[in-house]
C-alpha cells in the first residue's frame, strides 16, 4: 500500500486532482511518479498510476479521432435497460456466439482468435425487463497492465453492474478462470464483497471535510482519517466509510477505488466429450463463490437460464407504479436493488417527488393489509405496486 509518501509526492498528487483536462492530468501524473520513492511498497501504486495514464492517453486519442471525423473503439458503452453486464473471457471461448444467441446483437461470430477488438452490446429480454450484455475484447495475461486492449476490457468491467466470466469446458476451465480473476484482481475489480468501503466525494471549496462512519476504522480514528486526507490537500469532501476499513484502505481510495462486481461463470461447450469432467473440476475450484451456468452455445443448451441467473445474482427487484385515482399500473417496472426503499423509487421517478412526498400506498402479497399506507423508509420487494402521493 502507498503508505507514508513524502510531502512532495502528496503535493504533486494534489495537483493531479486539480488538473482540468486529460492532457494536464497525464503531465501531473508523470511529475507525481518522478518524486515517488521507488521501493516494494510503492510498486503497486506506480503500476496503477501508469494504467490510469494509459487510459487517459486513449481518451485523448479518441477525442482527437472524433475531431478528425474518424471513429475508434469506445472505452465505455452507455448503459441501457435494467442493468449492464460485462461479458469477459479469453479468446475463442464462445463470447460472440453467446451474445448473438441470447441478445439482439448482430455481430461477427468467428473461430479466428481475437476477432472482437471493440466492445459489442446486446439486449437480453428477461420477462418484462431488458438486461444489457456487453462483450469485451478478449482478456489475456497482462491485460490489467495495459497489454493489447486490456485496459478497455477492464474499464468495461468496472463500469458494468455485474460480470459474466466465460470459460471453455473443452479445455482447462480452471486455468482460464484463474487468469481472468488474476487480471481483475490486479485491476482492483473484486468478485466478492469487500469487508469495507471508502467513498470520497469531493466538494466545492469551503464545504469542509466531513466523514460519515457506518462501521469501524480498525487501526485509527476519524481524526486520523481527516489528517491523512488533508495531507493530500483534500480539505473539501464528503467521505463515507462503511464496514471495516484500515487507514491504508482510506489512502488507497485516494488513488483508485476498489469496485465490487458480482460475477457468474458461464461454462461453455457443454456438448464436448471433456465437458463433464472439466465441469466437476471447475465446480470444485469455484466452491460456491459464484454461480456456474453450464451451456452450449452451439446447440443452445442451458441458455434459457442466463436471464434469471443475472437477475438473481445482481439482486434486482421490479417495482410497478400507478397514478392515484387509476386502476391500471405501469407494465414497465422500475428496477432497483434489493433493500431499496420508497425514497429510492421516488428519486428515480422525479427529483421533485422526494421533496414533495406526502405518503405512498403499496400493494403486495406479503402485506397483511393491501394496499398499505407507508412512508419514505418503507423497504420494497420484487413485484410491489406503488402509488406515490405528493403535496
Amino acid at each position: 500500500m502507498p503508505a507514508n509518501l513524502p510531502p512532495e509526492a502528496q503535493d504533486k498528487w494534489a495537483l493531479v486532482e486539480s488538473a482540468r483536462n486529460p492532457r494536464e492530468k497525464i503531465l501531473r501524473m508523470q511529475e507525481f511518479l518522478s518524486v515517488v520513492p521507488k521501493h516494494k511498497g510503492t510498486m503497486k501504486l506506480c503500476g496503477r498510476i501508469k494504467k490510469k495514464m494509459a487510459l487517459l492517453r486513449k481518451e485523448v486519442n479518441e477525442r482527437k479521432q472524433k475531431r478528425a471525423g474518424r471513429s475508434g473503439p469506445k472505452l465505455f458503452i452507455e448503459k441501457e435497460g435494467a442493468a449492464q453486464v460485462a461479458l469477459l473471457g479469453l479468446t475463442n471461448v464462445g463470447k460472440s456466439c453467446l451474445l448473438s444467441t441470447v441478445t439482439n446483437a448482430d455481430i461477427n461470430v468467428s473461430p479466428v482468435a481475437y476477432t472482437t477488438i471493440k466492445p459489442a452490446p446486446g439486449v437480453l429480454y428477461f420477462e418484462d425487463m431488458q438486461l444489457q450484455i456487453v462483450e469485451a475484447p478478449a482478456l489475456m495475461s497482462g491485460s490489467a497492465d495495459g497489454r493489447a486492449w486490456g485496459l478497455q476490457s477492464i474499464g468495461i468491467a468496472r463500469n458494468a453492474d455485474g460480470m459474466l466470466l466465460m470459460v471453455d469446458l473443452s479445455s482447462d476451465p480452471v486455468s482460464q478462470l484463474k487468469l481472468i480473476l488474476s487480471e481483475l484482481e490486479k485491476a482492483r475489480v473484486l468478485i466478492n464483497k469487500p469487508k469495507g468501503r471508502v467513498d470520497i466525494d469531493r466538494k466545492y471549496m469551503g464545504a469542509g471535510l466531513r466523514v460519515i462512519l457506518v462501521g469501524k476504522i480498525l487501526d485509527g480514528t476519524i481524526r486520523e482519517v481527516k489528517s491523512l486526507l488533508r495531507s493530500y490537500r483534500i480539505g473539501d469532501a464528503l467521505v463515507k466509510i462503511s464496514g471495516e476499513v484500515t487507514l491504508d484502505d482510506v489512502e488507497d481510495s485516494i488513488f483508485e477505488s476498489t469496485v465490487y462486481r458480482p460475477a457468474i461463470v458461464i461454462a461453455n461447450k457443454l456438448d464436448t466429450k471433456e465437458a463433464k469432467n472439466n465441469l466437476r473440476y471447475l465446480e470444485k475450484f469455484v466452491a460456491g463463490r459464484m454461480p456456474i451456468v453450464p451451456v452450449s452455445c452451439e446447440n443452445k443448451q442451458g441458455l434459457e437460464k442466463v436471464g434469471k441467473i443475472i437477475f438473481d445474482t445482481l439482486d434486482l427487484i421490479r417495482i410497478y407504479t400507478k397514478e392515484p385515482g387509476t386502476r391500471q399500473y405501469s407494465k414497465r417496472p422500475f428496477t432497483l436493488q434489493r433493500g431499496k426503499t420508497v425514497e429510492d423509487l421516488a428519486k428515480n421517478i422525479h427529483t421533485d417527488f422526494k421533496r414533495d412526498f406526502a405518503f405512498a400506498r403499496v400493494w403486495a402479497k406479503r402485506l397483511k393489509f393491501s394496499p398499505q399506507k407507508v412512508g419514505l423508509g418503507f423497504e420494497l420487494d420484487d413485484g410491489d405496486i406503488v402509488e406515490i402521493h405528493i403535496n
